[in-house]
Protein backbone atom coordinates (compact mmCIF):
# COMPACT_ATOMS: atom_id res chain seq x y z
CA UNK A 1 0.00 0.00 0.00
CA UNK A 2 2.01 2.73 -1.53
CA UNK A 3 0.05 5.47 -0.11
CA UNK A 4 0.09 5.53 3.48
CA UNK A 5 1.88 7.62 4.98
CA UNK A 6 3.47 8.24 8.57
CA UNK A 7 0.88 9.74 11.72
CA UNK A 8 0.81 13.81 11.81
CA UNK A 9 3.27 14.63 14.07
CA UNK A 10 0.21 16.23 16.73
CA UNK A 11 -1.02 12.33 16.51
CA UNK A 12 2.30 10.94 17.48
CA UNK A 13 2.46 13.44 20.24
CA UNK A 14 -0.87 12.80 21.70
CA UNK A 15 -0.18 9.00 21.76
CA UNK A 16 2.69 9.51 23.36
CA UNK A 17 1.41 11.89 25.86
CA UNK A 18 -1.84 9.32 26.69
CA UNK A 19 0.83 6.27 26.89
CA UNK A 20 2.66 8.23 29.76
CA UNK A 21 -0.16 9.69 31.44
CA UNK A 22 -3.19 7.94 31.54
CA UNK A 23 -2.21 4.29 30.36
CA UNK A 24 1.25 4.84 32.48
CA UNK A 25 -1.05 5.15 35.69
CA UNK A 26 -2.93 2.71 34.66
CA UNK A 27 -0.85 -0.26 33.46
CA UNK A 28 -2.13 -2.80 35.22
CA UNK A 29 -5.86 -2.04 34.38
CA UNK A 30 -5.12 -2.14 30.96
CA UNK A 31 -3.64 -5.38 31.16
CA UNK A 32 -6.46 -7.17 32.69
CA UNK A 33 -8.77 -6.05 29.89
CA UNK A 34 -6.57 -7.27 27.70
CA UNK A 35 -6.21 -10.49 29.11
CA UNK A 36 -9.67 -10.90 30.79
CA UNK A 37 -11.62 -9.86 27.11
CA UNK A 38 -14.47 -7.22 26.96
CA UNK A 39 -17.43 -6.88 28.99
CA UNK A 40 -19.01 -3.91 28.28
CA UNK A 41 -22.34 -3.14 30.01
CA UNK A 42 -23.95 -1.22 27.10
CA UNK A 43 -23.94 -1.07 23.13
CA UNK A 44 -24.00 3.10 22.03
CA UNK A 45 -24.64 3.43 18.27
CA UNK A 46 -23.81 7.31 17.61
CA UNK A 47 -23.51 9.26 14.61
CA UNK A 48 -19.60 9.18 13.37
CA UNK A 49 -20.13 12.94 13.76
CA UNK A 50 -16.85 14.43 15.43
CA UNK A 51 -18.66 16.64 17.98
CA UNK A 52 -20.43 13.78 19.47
CA UNK A 53 -18.46 12.53 22.07
CA UNK A 54 -20.55 9.51 23.84
CA UNK A 55 -17.27 8.86 26.05
CA UNK A 56 -17.13 12.03 27.61
CA UNK A 57 -21.02 12.64 27.72
CA UNK A 58 -22.09 9.46 29.60
CA UNK A 59 -18.35 9.57 31.46
CA UNK A 60 -17.33 6.30 30.25
CA UNK A 61 -14.43 4.53 31.16
CA UNK A 62 -12.39 2.40 28.85
CA UNK A 63 -14.01 -1.13 28.44
CA UNK A 64 -17.25 0.01 29.61
CA UNK A 65 -18.64 0.86 26.16
CA UNK A 66 -19.50 -1.33 22.68
CA UNK A 67 -19.62 2.08 20.14
CA UNK A 68 -20.68 2.10 16.86
CA UNK A 69 -20.82 4.53 14.71
CA UNK A 70 -22.42 5.48 11.34
CA UNK A 71 -23.92 8.05 9.76
CA UNK A 72 -26.90 9.91 11.42
CA UNK A 73 -26.85 6.70 14.27
CA UNK A 74 -29.18 4.42 12.09
CA UNK A 75 -29.63 1.36 12.46
CA UNK A 76 -31.21 -1.09 9.09
CA UNK A 77 -33.75 -3.05 9.71
CA UNK A 78 -33.08 -6.78 9.53
CA UNK A 79 -32.31 -8.59 6.56
CA UNK A 80 -30.00 -11.26 6.21
CA UNK A 81 -29.25 -11.33 2.36
CA UNK A 82 -25.67 -12.24 2.21
CA UNK A 83 -24.37 -8.60 1.51
CA UNK A 84 -22.39 -6.59 4.09
CA UNK A 85 -24.03 -5.16 6.89
CA UNK A 86 -21.24 -3.61 9.45
CA UNK A 87 -24.09 -1.86 11.87
CA UNK A 88 -26.33 -5.31 11.75
CA UNK A 89 -23.19 -7.06 12.50
CA UNK A 90 -22.16 -5.13 15.41
CA UNK A 91 -25.43 -5.19 17.17
CA UNK A 92 -25.73 -8.92 16.26
CA UNK A 93 -22.11 -9.24 18.24
CA UNK A 94 -23.11 -6.86 21.05
CA UNK A 95 -25.93 -8.72 22.00
CA UNK A 96 -25.64 -12.43 21.37
CA UNK A 97 -21.56 -12.49 21.89
CA UNK A 98 -21.48 -9.56 25.04
CA UNK A 99 -24.35 -10.14 26.09
CA UNK A 100 -24.57 -6.09 26.90
CA UNK A 101 -27.61 -5.36 29.35
CA UNK A 102 -28.25 -2.13 27.30
CA UNK A 103 -28.82 -0.93 24.03
CA UNK A 104 -28.46 2.79 23.67
CA UNK A 105 -29.18 5.20 20.18
CA UNK A 106 -27.39 8.29 20.48
CA UNK A 107 -28.52 11.17 17.78
CA UNK A 108 -27.80 14.73 18.34
CA UNK A 109 -28.60 18.04 16.73
CA UNK A 110 -27.57 19.69 13.72
CA UNK A 111 -26.86 16.20 12.23
CA UNK A 112 -25.18 16.24 8.67
CA UNK A 113 -26.82 13.26 7.43
CA UNK A 114 -30.50 14.14 8.35
CA UNK A 115 -30.60 17.24 6.98
CA UNK A 116 -29.23 15.50 3.57
CA UNK A 117 -32.02 12.62 4.13
CA UNK A 118 -34.35 16.12 4.29
CA UNK A 119 -33.10 17.55 1.29
CA UNK A 120 -32.93 14.50 -0.93
CA UNK A 121 -36.75 13.48 0.02
CA UNK A 122 -37.56 16.65 -0.64
CA UNK A 123 -35.98 16.66 -4.18
CA UNK A 124 -32.87 19.56 -3.31
CA UNK A 125 -30.37 16.90 -3.49
CA UNK A 126 -30.42 14.76 -7.05
CA UNK A 127 -26.94 13.90 -6.53
CA UNK A 128 -28.32 11.22 -3.25
CA UNK A 129 -30.28 9.97 -5.59
CA UNK A 130 -27.73 8.34 -7.48
CA UNK A 131 -27.77 4.67 -6.96
CA UNK A 132 -23.73 5.45 -6.60
CA UNK A 133 -24.23 7.80 -3.56
CA UNK A 134 -23.09 5.53 -0.56
CA UNK A 135 -24.45 8.32 1.67
CA UNK A 136 -27.96 8.56 -0.35
CA UNK A 137 -28.77 4.52 -0.22
CA UNK A 138 -27.78 4.60 3.69
CA UNK A 139 -30.10 7.76 4.18
CA UNK A 140 -32.95 5.19 2.21
CA UNK A 141 -33.24 4.09 5.99
CA UNK A 142 -34.25 7.10 7.47
CA UNK A 143 -37.12 7.64 4.37
CA UNK A 144 -40.22 6.37 6.25
CA UNK A 145 -39.18 9.15 9.23
CA UNK A 146 -39.58 11.70 6.54
CA UNK A 147 -42.96 10.95 5.87
CA UNK A 148 -43.65 11.13 9.34
CA UNK A 149 -42.21 14.68 9.44
CA UNK A 150 -42.83 16.39 5.72
CA UNK A 151 -46.53 18.04 6.83
CA UNK A 152 -45.23 19.62 9.56
CA UNK A 153 -43.82 23.85 9.60
CA UNK A 154 -40.85 23.79 7.32
CA UNK A 155 -39.05 25.40 10.42
CA UNK A 156 -39.66 22.49 12.83
CA UNK A 157 -39.17 19.40 9.97
CA UNK A 158 -35.37 18.66 10.63
CA UNK A 159 -35.22 18.96 14.44
CA UNK A 160 -38.10 16.18 14.19
CA UNK A 161 -36.35 14.40 11.46
CA UNK A 162 -33.27 14.25 13.32
CA UNK A 163 -35.45 12.47 16.63
CA UNK A 164 -36.94 10.08 14.01
CA UNK A 165 -33.42 8.99 13.13
CA UNK A 166 -33.59 7.78 17.13
CA UNK A 167 -37.31 6.26 17.08
CA UNK A 168 -36.67 4.52 13.50
CA UNK A 169 -33.26 3.11 14.68
CA UNK A 170 -34.95 1.44 17.37
CA UNK A 171 -38.11 0.42 15.69
CA UNK A 172 -35.53 -1.61 12.96
CA UNK A 173 -33.59 -2.81 16.35
CA UNK A 174 -36.80 -4.32 17.17
CA UNK A 175 -36.62 -6.25 13.89
CA UNK A 176 -33.87 -8.12 14.24
CA UNK A 177 -34.97 -11.49 16.44
CA UNK A 178 -32.19 -11.78 18.89
CA UNK A 179 -32.63 -8.32 20.13
CA UNK A 180 -36.45 -9.05 20.31
CA UNK A 181 -36.09 -12.05 22.02
CA UNK A 182 -33.68 -10.54 24.68
CA UNK A 183 -35.85 -7.44 25.21
CA UNK A 184 -38.82 -9.78 25.93
CA UNK A 185 -36.76 -11.80 28.15
CA UNK A 186 -35.62 -8.39 30.26
CA UNK A 187 -32.30 -9.23 29.68
CA UNK A 188 -31.55 -6.45 27.34
CA UNK A 189 -32.86 -2.47 27.30
CA UNK A 190 -33.50 -0.39 24.37
CA UNK A 191 -32.54 3.67 25.06
CA UNK A 192 -33.21 6.44 22.65
CA UNK A 193 -31.63 9.69 23.38
CA UNK A 194 -30.93 13.00 21.86
CA UNK A 195 -27.81 15.07 22.24
CA UNK A 196 -28.12 19.02 22.27
CA UNK A 197 -24.68 20.10 20.99
CA UNK A 198 -24.66 23.64 21.67
CA UNK A 199 -26.59 23.34 25.02
CA UNK A 200 -24.99 19.85 25.99
CA UNK A 201 -28.17 18.97 27.01
CA UNK A 202 -29.69 15.27 26.52
CA UNK A 203 -33.25 13.98 25.95
CA UNK A 204 -34.53 10.86 26.11
CA UNK A 205 -37.62 9.25 24.31
CA UNK A 206 -40.47 8.03 26.87
CA UNK A 207 -42.32 5.86 25.47
CA UNK A 208 -45.39 6.35 28.08
CA UNK A 209 -45.86 9.94 26.39
CA UNK A 210 -43.75 9.33 23.11
CA UNK A 211 -41.76 12.37 22.91
CA UNK A 212 -38.62 13.36 24.43
CA UNK A 213 -38.26 14.99 27.84
CA UNK A 214 -34.80 16.47 29.05
CA UNK A 215 -32.47 14.05 31.13
CA UNK A 216 -31.43 15.12 34.50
Amino acid sequence: MKQARPLPQYLVQRFQGWRATTFGENRSWYRRLAEGGQHPRAMVIACCDSRVHVTSIFGADTGEFFIHRNIANLVPPYMPDGQQHGTSAAVEYAVNALKVAHLVVVGHTNCGGVAGCHAMCSGHAPELEEKTSFVGRWMDILRPGYERVKDLPAENQIGELERQAVLISLENLMTFPFVRANVEAGNLSLHGVVHDIAEGTLKEFDPVSEGFSLVG
